[in-house]
């Protein structure tokens, strides 16, 4: 009998490494089938081509067909957006993805070229500088609105409720991104979060600690955190951020492709806001590490959220240095809520929802602010 079960696994063993071996055989001669399209491409293209790019471009495309956020950056890319964690870069200060053919502004970043000129969440962009977008990748498109800083260009949007595209003219410049900006509206602290950059957690306990020594810890009715617009960046910012408002529980909870590997964040330390009502503004604009927060302090019901449905991108992306200096940012996880839930495609749904009402003759206006500070003022906000 012994015998017997011996051969059976010797028979299910053999299956199974041919098995493996036909699939890696198929694999190979995928491969060689690239690498005789690259020599026919070299050898008989009606124009000389340039071998590196070619082969990036390849790389690129194998890495979008997975989605939108998964990409090659060569070296020159990767260097800046190493920058643009560290809040210091050039461009015109949009975070886009690429939707139905079309780059999707996810968010213009507060005081830069794009927030200036008009730029809103959701635009779709289909022309730059008269160059038509459909049909490019998102790499190229992104490389068509980088350039040398101070120099101009025309993007031609088409924006939900408008009939006609806009032609809208920006200059490019090197962006200073300040992670937190904070004021005292009366007895309640204002504190706009506009990206989660390197300085997003310290930016955050300064903002708590400047407005509550400044309005008084026992005349401070709450706080307002204004999450609109952030496009999102570092994980972990996101995890320290949230912290400071939370005594306990989960955070997030990360899953890659082996749903048994899970990664949480969890809260410790304390509420550094003592408790106080907090208000948290969110739009469609809000994504991924602002969605993070949102979720979290909405689950822990430590704080109304308000606005509109967010942005909806759930996932991580993990970036893999190369030999050449250059790198791939590919998407390896989703995030999970407290709840459990994914955002991934769905966002974060407001506990109220309030749309945004564009005043062409106020730019000051803003009546989801003005909803926030009217909640806060109320006795007994969050109980």
């Amino acid at each position: 009998m012994k015998l017997f079960f011996t051969f059976i696994f010797f028979i299910s063993s053999f299956f199974s490494f041919n098995y493996l071996s036909a699939n890696n055989q198929d694999l190979y001669k995928k491969l060689e089938v690239f690498g005789d399209v690259f020599d026919i491409i070299k050898k008989d293209y009606v124009e000389e081509i340039n071998d590196e790019e070619v082969i990036e471009y390849a790389i690129n495309g194998m890495l979008q067909s997975l989605d939108p956020f998964s990409s090659y950056m060569a070296s020159e890319i990767y260097s800046d957006m190493q920058e643009e964690t560290k809040g210091k870069f050039g461009g015109l200060g949009i975070e886009v993805t690429m939707e139905n053919g079309y780059v999707k502004v996810i968010s213009p970043i507060d005081d830069t070229p794009a927030a200036k000129a008009g730029v809103r969440p959701g635009d779709y962009i289909t022309h730059i500088d008269d160059v038509d977008v459909l049909g490019l990748t998102l790499a190229e498109a992104v490389e068509l609105l980088r350039g040398p800083v101070g120099k101009s260009l025309t993007i031609t949007v088409v924006r939900i409720g408008e009939e006609d595209p806009l032609d809208i003219s920006l200059k490019r410049a090197i962006i200073t991104v300040q992670a937190v900006k904070f004021r005292a509206e009366g007895n309640i602290g204002y504190i706009r979060l506009i990206s989660f950059s390197e300085q997003a957690d310290k930016g955050i306990k300064n903002a708590i600690k400047e407005l509550t020594a400044s309005i008084g810890s026992e005349k401070i009715e709450g706080f307002v955190l204004d999450l609109r617009n952030n496009p999102g960046g570092l994980l972990d910012q996101s995890a320290k951020v949230t912290n400071n408002f939370l005594r306990s529980g989960e955070i997030v909870s990360i899953k890659g492709r082996d749903k048994n590997d899970i990664s949480r964040f969890t809260a410790s330390g304390g509420d550094i806001a003592s408790d106080k009502p907090i208000i948290v503004i969110i739009n469609q604009g809000s994504a991924s590490a602002s969605e993070i927060v949102a979720g979290a302090l909405q689950d822990h019901k430590r704080a109304i959220i308000i606005g509109e449905q967010s942005y909806g991108k759930g996932s991580v992306q993990t970036i893999f240095p190369l030999k050449d200096l250059s790198a791939i940012r590919m998407t390896t996880a989703l995030y999970y809520t407290p709840s459990g839930d994914s955002i991934h495609k769905v966002g974060i749904t407001p506990d109220i929802e309030v749309e945004f009402i564009y005043n062409e003759d106020d730019d000051e206006q803003d009546n989801q602010l003005d909803y926030a500070l009217d909640l806060l003022n109320k006795d007994s906000v969050i109980e």
